[in-house]
């Protein structure tokens, strides 16, 4: 199956899933743009090799055979830092996270987050644009990359997990950053060339404003 199609299905099976997502507030606006979804779904499973995006298609597909739903459990998992009072009342239905799984998903964080830090130095208003980077800056309104990876890293198999880990380890030992893949791939879908042209156009706007 070649990659296109792969991320065709991952975004497709997500979408479906994250129809039945309920927030603690209602209905997040965010449920009702399915073309947002798609840029920033189809912008990180892009950065993926074709194993991890086979792996979490798999992953997806045993979900929805089951009666499960990935999305429900990655943002369930968030709360823990978000809304723990409301996640101690939720926390007895999700499934037991084996300490493996955990500190594997602990070590991916960990140089995602270097990455990002890397980036916001770099393309600093592209980066103002997105989310918090560490979980203390975590609230109801605000969740942070290392709470969202984390919540999602902890949805996936451990197949999947793994298979992650490897691929986050080779572009680390050759000097890539991964995350700024993801975030290319983000602003070229919202029109821009470069993350060059898109930092120097938003700080263009905060300057006018």
């Amino acid at each position: 199956m070649i990659k296109a199609t792969l991320i065709d299905k991952i975004v497709a099976h997500e979408w479906r899933m994250f129809q039945q997502v309920e927030n603690i507030g209602g209905r997040a606006a965010c449920q009702d743009n399915p073309e947002t979804f798609k840029i920033m779904r189809s912008s990180q499973a892009a950065s993926w090799p074709e194993n991890v995006l086979a792996s979490y298609l798999d992953d997806l597909k045993t979900a929805a055979q089951e009666g499960d739903n990935l999305l429900t459990e990655k943002y369930a998992r968030m709360m823990a830092s978000t809304s723990p009072r409301e996640y101690a009342e939720i926390e007895h239905l999700l499934t037991r996270i084996e300490p493996e799984k955990s500190a594997l998903a602990d070590q991916i964080a960990e140089i995602h987050l270097a990455w990002e830090r890397e980036l916001a130095g770099r393309y600093p208003y592209v980066s103002q644009r997105g989310r918090p980077l560490f979980s203390r800056e975590d609230s109801l309104g605000a969740t942070s990359v290392e709470t969202y990876l984390r919540g999602e890293l902890l949805s996936f198999s451990m197949r999947t997990l793994e298979l992650y880990y490897q691929e986050t380890v080779r572009q680390q030992a050759a000097g890539i950053n991964g995350s700024e893949a993801i975030l290319l791939n983000t602003v070229k879908q919202y029109g821009f060339s470069s993350l060059e042209e898109a930092n120097e156009q938003l700080r263009q706007l905060s300057l006018e404003k």
